[in-house]
Formats: structure tokens, sequence, C-alpha cells
């Protein structure tokens, strides 16, 4: 079904057998299920009636808006106002695929009344010494306040959300969209596969690492009101590569250092012609893949591209892989010989 730019959902009901949604322009859609991707002001969590637990912290205020800078690089981010309060300046972050940046600018308490047209953005980056940047287009401005807020359930009997539907976040540390991308990937193979216990696994996985990360954004956003010299500072923990479902409902109990429910690594692999192959590109598409290493047995479930891993020495056949320095064999903890179910979101299976 093609995308319908200017179409809105007006209303829905659901049933048994499918949900029944209706749209702007006066189509009535059945659908098997309906996923609710539409935003921090949800139609479809508030119809729902899931509580949106959190805050909005009106202390903090930020003058935000797209706009062109004409005399800034656009290959680097920049940063104009005091060194030793990150509170108190404007910050240029370029916009991938336009001309354009993101301005963003903290506002104080005695700045009430903020306007919001490009001039008053001009004349804010002017008192802060970039009078030599001359701002134009500016394409939408807003005075943002920082939201943290959780959904209480992510779904409704054949209704979910995802995205910031289910989540908002302050945008320090870019968590919030790569947290709502992970939402479509765990879900989609699910809705896909359609068994109930899969998609009773998304509620469970996905929002408990929604609030982990809430946690990680909403401290960085305080350092910055602190005025901590650190706050720029972007560690492991914003990275989202060590996000596991261990002990979820998909993930059955293990031992060693790669267990289910952690994401699967990549290793290099050279196939029989010696060319080299990463397991990612195994990974990538909408399937599970089953990995079998060493001489184990080849159980991988119908239908599974399955793919013999060998280790040094060893001489592959066509659909088999060589480790040849060890990386797939190490990373996967095997010693011998193994069967690893991947996912199709990429995390391990069993």
């Amino acid at each position: 079904m093609p995308v319908e730019l200017g179409n809105e959902l007006v209303a829905f009901d659901q049933d048994d057998e499918g949900v029944t949604a209706k749209l702007g322009n006066g189509e009535t859609v059945r659908a098997a299920y309906l996923v609710g991707a539409d935003g921090g002001k949800s139609f479809v969590r508030k119809e729902l009636g899931i509580a949106f637990e959190g805050t909005t912290d009106e202390s903090i205020r930020m003058l935000l808006g797209d706009v062109g800078a004409e005399g800034l690089d656009h290959e680097h981010a920049h940063w104009f106002g005091a060194a030793d309060n990150p509170m108190h300046g404007v910050v240029f972050t370029p916009l991938a695929g336009t001309a354009q940046f993101q301005f963003g600018s903290p506002l104080g308490d005695g700045d009430l009344d903020v306007e919001t047209a490009l001039p008053a953005l001009q004349r804010r980056l002017d008192e802060f010494g970039g009078e030599r940047i001359r701002l134009h287009d500016l394409t939408w401005s807003t005075v943002w306040r920082p939201n943290v807020r959780l959904a209480e359930r992510f779904r409704v009997g054949r209704v979910f959300l995802a995205g910031d539907a289910a989540h908002v976040h302050p945008p320090t540390g870019g968590q919030g969209l790569n947290t709502g991308v992970q939402d479509a990937c765990n879900l989609g193979w699910k809705l896909a596969d359609g068994s109930p216990e899969l998609l009773d696994s998304y509620e469970d996985e996905r929002r408990a690492v929604a609030a982990r990360v809430l946690g990680v954004s909403t401290a960085l956003l305080q350092k910055y009101a602190d005025g901590n010299e650190h706050a720029h500072e972007r560690g492991a923990e914003t990275r989202q590569l060590d996000i596991s479902y261990r002990g979820g409902p998909l993930s059955a109990p293990g031992t060693g250092a790669l267990r289910p429910g952690d994401r699967a690594p990549d290793a290099p692999l050279l196939d029989t012609e010696g060319k080299q192959v990463r397991l990612f590109e195994l990974f990538r598409g909408p399937h599970a893949t089953a990995l079998i290493f060493g001489d184990a047995a080849a159980d991988a479930p119908e239908g599974v591209p399955a793919y013999r891993i060998l280790p040094a020495g060893g001489h592959p056949a066509v659909g088999e892989f060589l480790d040849a320095e060890g990386h797939a064999f190490g990373a996967y903890g095997v010693d011998d010989s193994r069967v690893v179910l991947v996912r199709p979101d990429g995390y391990v299976w069993s």
C-alpha cells in the first residue's frame, strides 16, 4: 500500500479479527493490526486511553529552528557562546541531505515572550559573536521544552505504539529517533509472523529499553542544566550497542559472555573464492538466520537461511564460510561446534 501524505487517521475500532480505521479523506481501511507511530501527541495513544507518564520541564526552554547559515562549514557542528557554560550560546547542527542547520539556543529565565521569526534568531546569534554569519530560509521554529514521558502500555489488543507515540526524550544524546527505529525493527518481524507469543513480547522487550534510554538522555540534559563542563561528552551508553533482551520472554537462560537476547556480533568471513563476507551481510533482510559452527548438525527451522562456518584451516564448500582469523568463533563463544539462531532484528534467539 503506498504512503498517502496529507491524510490522517480520524477514528478506529478493533475486534478479534482486525482493526477498522477511518481516514480523513473518507476512506475506511481494514487491517490485521494498527501501529500508532504518530508522535508525542499521538492520536492513537489518546484514543486507547493509555497514560503518558512523565514530566514537561518548564524550567528549561530552548529556541529551535531549521535554517540556512551563510558562512558556516556544513561539514561540522558549530558553537557560539561561552566555552564554560553550555547553557548560554547558540549551536548549529548540520542536517544531513540538506543545506540547512538546526539552530538551538537555550533561553534564560528572563526570556519570557520569545519571538521565533528569522530576525529573532539572527539577533540571538549576533549576541554571541556570530555577526558574520547570515541566516536565511527559516523553515520552522519554536520554543521547545523537554518532555520526558513513557507510555504506560505499548499495546492494547491489535493496536501497538512505537516511537515518540510510546516515549519522548530530551534531545540530549540523540536517543529518541534511534529508539523509535528499534521499536519498528522489533515489532515489524513479529507482525509479519503474527505469532501471539512474538506479539506479546514486544511491550516487554521495548518498554524496558525505552525506560532505560530515557534515563540516559535525562541525565545528559541535567548536565547541561547544571553547567557541567563534560555535558558535551558522549559515552558508550549513548551508542545503544549494549541493548539486550536477556531475561525477556523470547530469551532462554544461557551461559557465557554471549547469551540469548544479546545483540548478535559481526565478524569477517571468507567465502569459497576467498572473498570477504561479513556476518551482518548474511543477517540483512527480514528473516532469521542460522549460524552452524563447525560440524554441528544443520538443525535450522524451516525457511530460515543457514550458513555453516568452519574454523581456520577448513575448506568451505558452496554455502559455507571460513572463519580465517577466528573472530566469529570468538565472538559467539564457540570452542568446537554450535548452532546459533539470530532473530530478524539482529539479536541472538538461541
